[in-house]
């Protein structure tokens, strides 16, 4: 999708699947730490991944 981060829904599809990633995780982690690591995560595809097939990874090899 281009600039998927311009969307609520789109935004909110990507941390569902974040957060149902991370739930398939060992329950090893609070719920405090797991919340910050979706919201960690989260971020981190927000600023690295702007558009579809974009993102600074490919933009520095």
């Amino acid at each position: 999708m281009l600039d998927w981060r311009r969307r609520q829904q789109t935004k909110a599809a990507v941390k569902v699947a974040i957060e149902e990633i991370l739930d398939r995780l060992p329950e090893s982690y609070s719920t405090e730490a797991y919340q910050r690591k979706c919201q960690e995560i989260y971020q981190h595809v927000y600023e690295c991944y702007s558009e579809a097939g974009r993102s600074i990874y490919t933009a520095a090899a």
